[in-house]
């Protein structure tokens, strides 16, 4: 096929593909399929080999949000049945984080409801990161805590966060439908404060929410032009009690696709699969591994995931590797350009060419998704801590969904959503 010819040969270069190449492997068959998967599977080679990079979510704070995300179970008004639970002390962040770490996890993800930190909720996170890096040497720490004022970014990256994630979820067009309470304007700033401050920029978008093709187009370029270093994609978990709860609009063959387009687009990115992998996705994840080069590991912020040994053993049966501590996640030329301190790591530009502060000013208008626990390194359709060594018994199967991977028109599928009910803020051990 012309069109996956052209869109590897420009992977392989860095360039960017035009928008019609990127709507058009949306548009492709379920025929074609496999062909989609394998041509970004060689752009994802290219740049990560066959390693893949394990995250691990811990939920500092859960619930009890002031955002009105509709896609968030920790919305304001979620009737959601989640676990709500105020600031872990960084002792028990710390062991929640080893359990993730022991279990392979590279980076480590604290994230917090909220539509931002204050001044005393940096510190109090500064004390976590400290505490969890103390115990677990080389260890990554993104941190997502909502929307950044002046000065947090830097005030993060000097307690030893090594990264930011604040989602931007869907494209500015349709972000006011989604979100009421805080702008897509308000997340580009938080993305570039985070790229200002030198830390590594994570944004990434929740595909599910019943956008068109012309919107995930839209977020995945606006993304690439802010020049994240790690883009999440999550899928819509449409929690009973929020206002999508009735939307299940993917099928794993639409999920795929959406992640080979997000590999042409953003090449030399992690790519990451994120929330919602286990329900839209099912028994196809394997095929997702060729796509993308980095999963959460476990559960989720306020979701269960399947079992992290489960996770292990799909890695490695499909013939893929745990990214280890001392392999470098990002090619040489965008690791060299973050270690430099630039903003922007060369992800907009042709081969050779780095755009410092690359312009995110193009985007700005209605935003897509929650402050603090929309901004979420999962997303926030509902997901929690990862963990390892576990012995509480990973969740029974999810009924079979019906043929098309679809419900009926108006049915909710809470068959298919785990409510998570273990790990941090818990007695329970963490699912592993």
């Amino acid at each position: 096929m012309d069109l996956l010819n052209t869109l590897v040969d420009k992977g392989l270069r860095r360039e960017l593909p035009t928008r019609e190449e990127a709507l058009a492997v949306l548009a492709t068959s379920d025929d074609e399929l496999l062909d989609v998967v394998a041509a970004a599977g060689k752009v994802r080679r290219q740049w990560f080999g066959r390693r893949v990079k394990l995250n691990y979510l811990v939920n500092l704070k859960s619930g009890l949000c002031p955002e009105d995300c509709s896609y968030c179970s920790q919305r304001l008004g979620s009737k959601a049945e989640i676990l709500k639970y105020t600031w872990l002390k960084p002792e028990e962040a710390s062991q929640a984080a080893a359990a993730g770490v022991a279990g392979g996890a590279k980076r480590v993800c604290l994230v917090a409801s909220g539509r931002g930190p204050t001044d005393r909720d940096v510190d109090r996170v500064g004390k976590t990161i400290a505490a969890i890096k103390e115990q677990n040497e080389g260890v990554e720490v993104c941190a997502c805590l909502g929307l950044l004022s002046d000065g947090q970014a830097e005030r993060l990256r000097d307690a030893g966060a090594d990264a930011y994630n604040h989602n931007l979820n869907t494209s500015e067009a349709t972000y006011g439908a989604i979100t009421k309470t805080h702008t897509y304007a308000d997340r580009v700033d938080t993305v570039q404060k985070a790229h200002a401050a030198g830390l590594s920029a994570c944004s990434g978008l929740i595909a599910g929410m019943g956008e068109s093709d012309e919107d995930l187009v839209d977020v995945v370029y606006s993304l690439r032009e802010l020049d994240p270093d790690s883009v999440p994609v999550n899928f819509l978990i449409p929690f009973e009690g929020t206002p999508l709860a009735k939307e299940w609009n993917l099928t794993p063959q639409r999920a795929l696709r959406i992640l080979a387009m997000v590999r042409f687009v953003c090449p030399d990115v992690e790519v990451r699969l994120a929330g919602g992998r286990e329900v839209h996705l099912r028994s196809m994840q394997p095929l997702a591994l060729h796509l993308v080069n980095s999963i959460f590991l476990g559960d989720y912020l306020t979701s269960e995931g399947q079992a992290g040994q489960a996770d292990l053993d799909m890695i490695a049966d499909a013939g893929f590797e745990v990214e280890g501590a001392g392999t470098s996640t990002l090619p040489a030329h965008r690791s060299d350009a973050l270690a430099g301190g630039c903003g922007s790591h060369g992800g907009g530009a042709a081969p050779g060419g780095s755009v410092c502060g690359s312009a995110a000013s193009s985007a700005s208008s209605a935003d897509a998704g929650a402050a603090g626990c929309g901004s979420a390194c999962g997303g926030c359709s509902g997901h929690g801590e990862a963990a390892a060594a576990s012995s509480v018994p990973a969740p029974a199967s999810a009924p079979a969904p019906a043929p098309s991977g679809q419900a009926e028109a108006g049915e909710v599928r809470s068959d298919l959503v785990a409510v998570r009910r273990r790990g941090a803020g818990t007695e329970l051990a963490p699912n592993a």
